[in-house]
């Protein structure tokens, strides 16, 4: 059995939620969608097991959406855990995938905007799917984004 569900939104929690909203709104096209989040409180605490959490964000709307469609939200708790960037093997969530009309120039547009490349640009045939120009690289707190292009097939 499963449950009725519609997705509503994926979440990055920043060190500094809007220099990275500048991010994906200037290099994705993103929209912010307001009111920005100032939360606290009991109730807080107790949905995140936290002593006296603190977050503030926002949410945008993600391109190629329709307008009430999926967000991406972006949180900053006051108190961060330390932590290492992601790397693409490790369990858990993965990537950002954003199709792009062309994968060089949108890597050298998340370059020119702070981010990095974690590997290489490649190309590659997908049996019965199509052709792939992929990508991985990481936007400005060194979350991972897939950055692709596919040819006669459909996005995955």
């Amino acid at each position: 059995m499963s449950i009725q569900a519609t997705y509503t939104h994926t979440n990055l929690t920043a060190r500094d939620w809007r220099r990275l909203a500048r991010f994906y709104c200037d290099v994705f096209g993103c929209i912010p969608r307001l009111p920005e989040r100032d939360l606290k409180g009991d109730w807080l605490a107790r949905l995140t097991s936290l002593e006296n959490p603190h977050l503030r964000g926002m949410h945008f709307a993600l391109p190629g959406m329709p307008e009430g469609g999926p967000t991406l939200e972006l949180f900053e708790y006051e108190h961060l855990m330390p932590g290492n960037p992601p790397v693409v093997n490790e369990p858990g969530f993965g990537h950002l995938a954003f199709h792009v009309a062309n994968v060089a120039d949108a890597v050298a547009e998340v370059l020119r905007s702070g981010g990095s490349l974690v590997g290489e640009v490649v190309k590659t045939e997908v049996p019965g799917v199509g052709i792939l120009w992929v990508a991985y690289a990481r936007d400005p707190e060194g979350n991972i984004l897939e950055l692709q292009n596919w040819s006669q097939a459909v996005r995955r």
